[in-house]
């Protein structure tokens, strides 16, 4: 059985190799986030949000993020918007770009996504949710996806009616975390509801996100569910060889050893490269800084070499850094 839930997806006739995705996470899943991600086994990772309002404005920044990756042969590219209206012309020019699939998150709950009525304040608007995801589907070819939450709160769990509008309109895949928005990341997610959403929709695909950051949980949150995939999200930050571990585990029903203190300092440091090389210098190493701390905690010396990262702007201190931390590990 173990093998088995490692395994290829459809969805809305494009194939993808595995089911282990990127979830896409503002301020994180970059070109070179998502390079290590692959580099790791990921299957498919997804661009940080983009905003529909901001691409048809003709933001410059926000066109950045739908920059594909070099080390990507496939991509998926996650969108946000309020308004059908802005949806549907920023997805024509999402489509340029060739991702494999295009996703509308309706569960972000940071407050300024929820104020310009995006993110999961979809979650209280079924209708709009249709609005917008058949506007999308009307001006692309390209496969349209949601990620939604199980409601706004604890007495709202209203997830299968938003997901029966959204497929209704077209939709070609779910992937729910399991949180409400008022839980937004803290509490435990509760993966039941994952399991009555796979009966609800039948074959069409299902994902889930939520407390996922070991291979343990991967294959737990499968088996429990009977979903058809996962997304995986504050589990990877630092921690891109989880991919890897999750993959070995499902395959062969044993646990990879951990990455060594080296190995993950030389992916950061991979990491932190490949930012520099697609980003202005200062925007990278200030933007990569939250993830050098995720990549360090807990090992071996790491509070002088993390605060010393910390109060540094440019990638050549960085890099005397990174060597005299290695050479700790040697």
């Amino acid at each position: 059985m173990t093998s088995s839930l490692y395994k290829p997806l459809e969805i809305g006739g494009v194939r993808i190799g595995g089911n282990l995705f990127a979830a896409p996470l503002a301020g994180y899943t970059d070109r070179a986030f998502r390079t290590v991600c692959v580099d790791n086994g990921a299957d498919l990772c997804y661009t940080e949000m983009v905003s529909c309002e901001a691409l048809v404005r003709g933001s410059e920044k926000t066109g950045e993020l739908l920059m594909q990756a070099d080390a990507e042969e496939v991509y998926a590219v996650q969108v946000f918007s309020g308004t059908a209206d802005s949806a549907g012309r920023a997805v024509a020019m999402v489509a340029e770009h060739k991702p494999l699939l295009i996703d509308l998150n309706c569960g972000c709950p940071v407050p300024k996504i929820i104020k310009s009525g995006a993110g999961s304040d979809l979650m209280r608007d079924p209708d709009r949710v249709y609005d917008i995801v058949r506007a999308m589907k009307d001006n692309t070819d390209i496969p349209v996806t949601v990620k939604i939450r199980t409601g706004w709160d604890a007495n709202s769990l209203n997830y299968l009616e938003v997901a029966d509008s959204a497929v209704k309109a077209g939709a070609a895949a779910v992937t729910m975390h399991a949180r409400t928005k008022k839980q937004a990341y803290g509490g435990v997610a509760d993966w039941s509801h994952l399991k009555i959403l796979k009966q609800e929709l039948g074959d069409l695909p299902v994902l889930g996100s939520g407390d996922l950051f070991t291979a343990q949980d991967v294959r737990s949150m499968l088996e429990e569910t009977g979903i058809d995939g996962v997304m995986l999200a504050r589990g990877v930050i630092g921690n891109p060889f989880l991919f890897r571990e999750a993959k070995h585990y499902l395959t062969t029903g044993e646990l990879l050893d951990p990455p060594t203190p080296l190995e993950k300092m030389q992916t950061a440091f991979r990491q932190l490269e490949l930012a520099v090389h697609y980003k202005d210098e200062r925007t990278a190493v200030n933007e990569m800084k939250k993830q050098l701390c995720a990549y360090t905690k807990g090992l071996p010396g790491s509070s002088e070499a993390r605060n010393r990262m910390v109060h540094s702007e440019n990638f050549a201190t960085y890099k005397e850094i990174f060597r005299e931390y290695l050479e700790s590990f040697s």
